[in-house]
């Protein structure tokens, strides 16, 4: 007899590791794995991840998935061959783009658009700004270019037509034409995709999907096939750049909404172990073994954005979490360039052949090497179960060779100096979401997680001027307990363009009760558990002649087909000039405002895993709790410094820097003259006395 379907499962593939998060909900009892990536097969990779926890998968009533397989097809170029059908004088809207450039200060450079122009061609077909039709599509020319584009090897098909977000008839018919000859499931419309004003933008997030539907369609089939081969009778939802889930028929749809997927299940994650742990203003850093990703938590609410490009020219426009990252993993290798500067990333050992200290062949040097040289990494204790011990030879000796001796730096001096720049690159990235998005980071508390960011938070805190840190309980698995907590989330945009003064309040309203009936709709058509369901609001707004626009909340209570929305123009003004106040401090009185576009949101309330759960039951006292010591370069010299079993310490235990802790999925550094302190759901803070004095970092923010 089978036992019954209680487990949740979270799971996020990285580049270097596969991390884990299990949750009984019944019992309330959970277990986490991190394994090694299988980078050849990433689905069975997958799935023997899973077994590391229930030994059958029978157990598992949900799967939930944060997969970097979009984002890896998308900067490798490793997307389908795509053919576009597009009206007559654009074809070339892909190349060129904005006015931009692969490097700012050189005037040379190169792009390849994942259309090639031999493989977009026009039709005749015209719809007008206002959405009037001057020239009807010919379904008979759409069915020719759509067999011309198959002998040309296209794979997946896209469909862009100019000003299509005003009217979608002539791209719905040339849609039911190219049907009628198209082989596979990999065809849109560029209306399906983002009814949204600008036509690159349009064109590129059409594009990136269809290069981007039949490499996910394939590994989520195959995902699929082979938990079922494995006894997994449950359902899958996968992660989006939003932080909500959605269904796998939804994501093989709209695979361009997992472009961030797993970085955007740490931030929901962060977001949430912050907020409980009451600091609702916090920078979140994932250090895994390849990337670096930062993102900013204003008053417990992650920021979001409307646009990305994932590498240059490769924008995408889809309402996801705003996150920055750069290459300086564990894993990152570390060199000095012909200028005699030393560099970190962005290329990767990964997870195969990994770091010099695997012993796999890699003879270059690592961020990990480097931490493993000064002795913050026990090398009888590694991470992710897949070697027993840690190399330090093979480490010093890639490091003497590829760093020390260009540099004329003994072993522990040039991983000293690899650690300084890989730190300094770090806060470069966590100035990037907060001082040139006019916060003062001051005014947050670091939150590091993934296998690497506790290793390196104290410096961060350092180089950025931040007082505080809260480590999570388990950070190297905290992207995958994001999955688990995540909600179900599908956005909607529709440009409007209407005018403030006499708003046609009617065409609003029926937009917006027409996406909240899809959006509730894709909800129920899933057997996820929900505890609610929430419809929110937004409007892209600005004064007439303004390129840039303010987001606009609308509070609606209701949104069905004969329920009053409450929306009235003054109550859009009032909203309007709110929020424009909050930005910029002023209003521009005299000048007429607009309503660009409409975006809805409906979510899925899932229910959440309480953190107390994660706390040590019977914890013990440092001196119970200290399980080793060992000599620590710091500064130049060493210090003796003691290693306790971080997850066995009780509630509330306090030490003083410099310590180490040690966990099976991470560990953490306490530099010299901070302190920290174990919370009450396990976690730990990290601060000097004046931080913990003044409680940096846990108050409101006002304003942006």
């Amino acid at each position: 007899m089978s036992a019954p379907r209680s487990v949740v499962a979270g799971i996020d593939v990285g580049g270097t590791f596969t991390d884990i998060f299990f949750v009984d909900e019944k019992t309330g009892r959970f277990g986490i794995a991190k394994v090694p990536t299988n980078r050849t097969d990433r689905a069975r990779g997958c799935v023997e991840g899973l077994l590391a926890g229930p030994k059958e998968l029978d157990s598992l009533s949900v799967v939930v998935h944060g997969t970097t397989v979009g984002t890896n097809a998308l900067l490798e170029r490793r997307g389908a061959k795509v053919g576009m059908i597009t009206t007559r004088g654009f074809r070339d809207v892909l190349e060129l783009r904005r006015r931009d450039r692969p490097r700012t200060w050189r005037l040379w450079g190169s792009y390849d658009p994942v259309v090639s122009r031999d493989m977009s061609i026009e039709v005749n077909e015209r719809t007008l700004a206002n959405g009037s039709i001057r020239e009807p599509v010919r379904p008979g020319e759409v069915e020719a270019a759509a067999r011309a584009l198959l002998q040309l090897g296209a794979e997946a098909l896209c469909i862009f037509f100019v000003n299509s977000y005003a009217n979608d008839a002539n791209e719905r018919a040339a849609l039911d034409a190219a049907r009628n000859v198209w082989p596979n499931e990999h065809i849109a419309a560029s209306s399906q995709i983002l009814p949204e004003i600008r036509e690159f933008e349009r064109a590129s997030t059409t594009a990136l999907n269809s290069y981007l539907q039949p490499v996910i369609g394939r590994y989520l089939g195959e995902l699929e096939k082979q938990l079922e081969q494995d006894g997994f009778g449950g359902y899958v939802l996968i992660v989006q750049s939003n932080g909500g889930v959605m269904s796998v028929d939804d994501a093989k749809r709209l695979p361009i909404r997992t472009a961030l997927s797993g970085p955007a299940a740490g931030v929901t994650a962060a977001a949430y172990i912050a907020q409980a742990a009451g600091f609702p203003n916090v920078i979140t850093c994932d250090m895994g073994g390849t990337s670096f990703d930062v993102s900013l938590v204003a008053n417990a609410k992650h920021t979001m954005v409307a646009e990305t490009a994932i590498d240059f020219g490769l924008v995408i426009r889809s309402p996801m979490i705003e996150i920055a990252t750069i290459g300086a993993g564990g894993g990152s290798i570390a060199e000095v360039d012909r200028g005699g500067i030393l560099q970190i990333g962005p290329e990767s050992a990964g997870s195969d052949p990994g770091p010099a200290c695997y012993g796999l062949g890699n003879e270059r040097p690592t961020v990990t090497d480097a931490d493993l040289v000064l002795g913050r990494i026990n090398p009888d204790r590694p991470i992710g179960g897949k070697l027993l011990r840690l190399d330090m030879e093979a480490a010093r000796a890639a490091i003497a060779k590829h760093v020390g001796g260009p540099l004329g730096l003994d072993s522990v001096a040039a991983s000293e100096a690899i650690v300084r720049v890989a730190n300094s690159r770090m806060a470069s990235a966590i100035r990037l979401v907060s001082v040139e998005r006019g916060h003062d980071p001051r005014k947050f508390a670091l939150l590091p997680f993934g296998g690497g960011g506790p290793l390196h938070a104290g410096a961060i805190m350092r180089e950025v001027g931040i007082t505080r840190a809260l480590v999570p309980r388990y950070p190297g698995v905290t992207s995958a307990l994001g999955c688990v907590i995540s909600d179900m989330r599908h956005d909607f945009v529709q440009t409007l363009n209407l005018s403030l003064d006499g708003l046609n309040v009617a065409v609003l309203e029926r937009y917006l009760r027409s996406y909240a009936a899809e959006g509730l709709s894709l909800l129920d058509r899933t057997s996820v558990v929900l505890e609610k369901k929430d419809v929110l609001v937004e409007l892209d707004m600005s004064y007439t002649g303004q390129t840039h626009t303010v987001s606009v909340p609308l509070p609606v209570t209701s949104c069905g087909n004969d329920a009053d929305t409450g929306i009235t123009e003054a109550f859009v003004r009032d909203a309007f000039e709110r929020r424009y106040r909050e930005v910029y401090r002023r209003l521009l009185d005299g000048i007429p405002a607009r309503v660009l576009s409409l975006r809805v949101a409906v979510i899925g309330r899932r229910p959440k895993f309480d953190l107390a759960c994660l706390a040590p039951e019977e914890g013990g006292s440092p001196g119970q709790c200290q399980i080793g010591e060992r000599a620590v370069w710091i500064g130049g010299r060493q210090h003796a410094t003691k290693i306790y079993d971080r997850l066995r310490l009780s509630i509330g235990a306090e030490l003083s820097g410099p310590v180490i802790l040690e966990q099976p999925d991470t560990t953490v550094f306490v530099d010299p003259g901070l302190m920290a302190r174990v919370d009450r759901f396990g976690n730990i803070i990290l601060g000097n006395d004046d931080a913990y004095k003044t409680n940096s970092g846990m108050g409101q923010l006002d304003g942006r």
